[in-house]
């Protein structure tokens, strides 16, 4: 039997292949969780969690963005991934949690180093002010 996190896990690298923002609504707990690592408060809700995770497929889709390795619990997993943006080698991990039926209910991003957080943060700002 499947866990439900690798439900959700499916559908995740899926997004991320296809760079496909729309598959998130699918994908997403209407009550999902988003922790950011430049934003003070979590996002609740599934519309401002889609808003961002799409923004983040724009910034993050860099040809050099990689998965390096996942550990996966029951409802819980930790993907570590790595990218090279704007000359800054970025270093990171998605931490996603699933409900009993693989929907994400929280999904967690930390980065390091602080140039790099510095990055996103204006990145990810002139991203989310396009797009809304």
């Amino acid at each position: 039997m499947t866990r439900p996190i690798e439900r959700a896990l499916q559908g995740w690298h899926a997004v991320v292949e296809t760079q496909d923002p729309a598959a998130l609504s699918a994908l997403l707990a209407d009550d999902v969780v988003f922790v950011s690592p430049v934003v003070h408060t979590p996002q609740r809700g599934r519309a401002v969690t889609q808003a961002y995770l799409a923004a983040a497929l724009k910034v993050f889709g860099q040809p050099s963005f990689r998965y390096l390795d996942e550990i996966v619990g029951e409802r819980r997993a930790v993907l570590e991934f790595a990218l090279e943006l704007d000359g800054v080698e970025i270093n990171g991990v998605d931490m996603i949690t699933a409900d009993e039926s693989g929907r994400i209910v929280e999904f967690k991003v930390m980065i390091r180093p602080l140039q790099a957080i510095n990055l996103i943060h204006r990145m990810m700002g002139e991203r989310l002010q396009r797009s809304g």
